[in-house]
């Protein structure tokens, strides 16, 4: 590919050499554990669902009383599978009589590998072909009805009431949005369990339930066939229950999950070697399950300055389609995250957003780019933030970016109503029919702002780049390399859910799931 900026692929493959690095580091430590979030997916993968009567998650009992009887580390399926031979009974019926007390499935009898693994197979069959089926339903929606252009138009709704947020996810679709994103109740994301069912009550967002994915992605194929577009829906799998969250998408036929290998370590505080396990497991499902994943790097821009720190995006970049690659995610699956954050009152700003939109469409060319819009600036004046959201869709549509989350005029004054959205809409339909072609047609000055600015930014990540590979990824993210943000390798949030694998340890689905797009 030739740069239309002038950047020197020498160098970007220099970057990405040791992005690699960084990443492969990281693994080999991830392939050593598991932990509480992966377990507990295991368990849903054999089909384990429900509460017992304290109302705790049945895959919750299972991986606790392993865990509380100090033989996690042989992981759950390992003692699933000798219970099902032990006992003629299903996963499911087994995860019942434990919450009854009626069976302790570390006291069954062990048995020969070739058995467990017999026992096991019809039931992984039936769950790897439950997430087909789910991807061939999407498929078969894009390719009789459609879909719309890109940059997809992405919104939020936010109600905390999934019912109120089918009718305005459904308003939001009819106005002209392809991706719906359910914005998360605050604070799930530190929860070590997944609620269970339909739920009416949470703030400044709705909770990610397998329940409420499923009522969501019926009422928008409901309207999706009523418009002739199919209409994506988006969620989060961040936080404590990553891999988790990302079966239960899977499940459910979510097509897009914002899933980040760094995010919660610096904004939630959650512990580092957790996150990093969690999401490689999280992101082979999504890749099996054919799930976009958007990564959070937009928010570094939110606590660090966007002209001093943008090299930090770019590297943040690099290693989170590194560690996205080593689950076997392709790279049209990697919605990679960047924003439009600079002060409006710097000068020639915009040139520098262009510049910077710009090098990361040219460094990732398959990857369906997700941007982000203005929100650190934004004042409450209705009138200048719907001119900034203005020029972050004419960056959007000049750079070719794939999900571009549309910027509400009254961002800083309340959750947006369905006429904000419908405002928001119009922007971007009108800059993106207007100028759809204009990325073709314009050229970058050669030794102007565009090109001196996206050398400089790709130089300084570059650099970044092979420092860390020097002490690595723990040590760079004890340091407070990304967003300005120090977080300690043994510190912070779930780090006693994390187990060193033990002698019987088996996850068959790794092998099964990875790669397999």
């Amino acid at each position: 590919m030739e740069s239309k900026l002038g950047l020197d692929f020498t160098k970007v493959e220099k970057a990405r050499g040791y992005a690699r690095a960084i990443a492969a580091d990281v693994q080999s430590f991830v392939e050593q554990y598991t932990t509480v979030a992966v377990e507990r997916t295991l368990c849903r993968l054999m089909g384990i669902d429900g509460v017992d009567d304290n109302g705790v998650p049945l895959p919750n009992v299972i991986v606790d009383t392993l865990k509380d009887k100090g033989v996690l580390a042989d992981g759950a399926l390992f003692f699933i599978a000798n219970a099902m031979i032990d006992t003629g009974k299903t996963p499911q019926e087994i995860a019942e009589l434990v919450a009854d007390n009626k069976l302790d499935i570390t006291r069954v009898v062990t048995r020969d590998p070739s058995r467990i693994k017999a026992a096991l197979q019809p039931v992984i069959d039936e769950s790897l072909q439950r997430i087909r089926t789910r991807r061939e339903r999407r498929e078969h929606y894009l390719q009789t009805i459609g879909e719309g252009p890109k940059p997809y138009l992405y919104i939020i709704v936010a109600t905390g009431n999934i019912y109120e947020d089918v009718v305005q996810a459904q308003a939001g679709a009819r106005q002209g949005a392809d991706i719906i994103a359910v914005i998360r109740t605050t604070g799930q994301s530190l929860l070590d369990y997944v609620p269970y069912g339909a739920t009416t009550e949470g703030f400044g967002g709705t909770y990610a339930t397998q329940e409420n994915f499923s009522i969501m992605r019926k009422a928008l194929d409901e309207v999706g066939e009523e418009v002739g577009r199919y209409i994506r829906l988006c969620n989060y799998c961040s936080g404590l229950c990553m891999p988790e969250i990302a079966i239960m998408g899977a499940f459910e036929g979510l097509d897009v999950m914002l899933n980040d290998a760094l995010y919660g370590i610096l904004f939630r505080d959650i512990n580092m070697q957790r996150t990093l396990i969690d999401q490689y497991m999280s992101r082979i499902i999504n890749g099996f399950a054919g799930v976009i994943i958007n990564t959070g790097e937009d928010n570094y821009l939110t606590t660090a300055d966007a002209v001093e720190a943008a090299h930090t995006v770019l590297a943040s970049d690099l290693i989170n389609e590194q560690l996205a690659l080593a689950a076997g995610l392709p790279e049209e699956q990697m919605g990679l995250g960047h924003a439009f954050e600079m002060d409006p009152k710097l000068e020639n700003g915009f040139l520098m957003e262009l510049a910077q939109a710009q090098m990361l469409r040219e460094i990732f060319p398959k990857a369906p780019l997700k941007y982000m819009p203005p929100t650190k600036f934004m004042t409450g004046n209705i009138f200048r933030g719907h001119i900034q959201d203005a020029l972050f869709n004419m960056i959007g549509i000049w750079t070719s970016q794939g999900l571009q989350l549309l910027g509400m005029p009254t961002e800083a004054i309340h959750t947006p109503f369905m006429s904000d959205r419908y405002l928001s809409i119009e922007n971007a339909r009108y800059i993106f029919n207007n100028m759809r072609s204009i990325g073709d047609e314009m050229e970058f000055k050669e030794g102007g702002i565009c090109r001196q600015r996206a050398a400089e930014v790709l130089d300084n990540a570059t650099n970044l780049l092979e420092q860390m590979v020097k002490e690595g990824l723990f040590t760079a993210l004890e340091k407070g390399i990304f967003a300005d943000v120090k977080r300690p390798k043994n510190g912070g949030k779930g780090l006693d859910g994390v187990t060193l694998k033990g002698e019987n340890y088996l996850n068959p689905f790794v092998e099964l799931m990875k790669g397999k797009n």
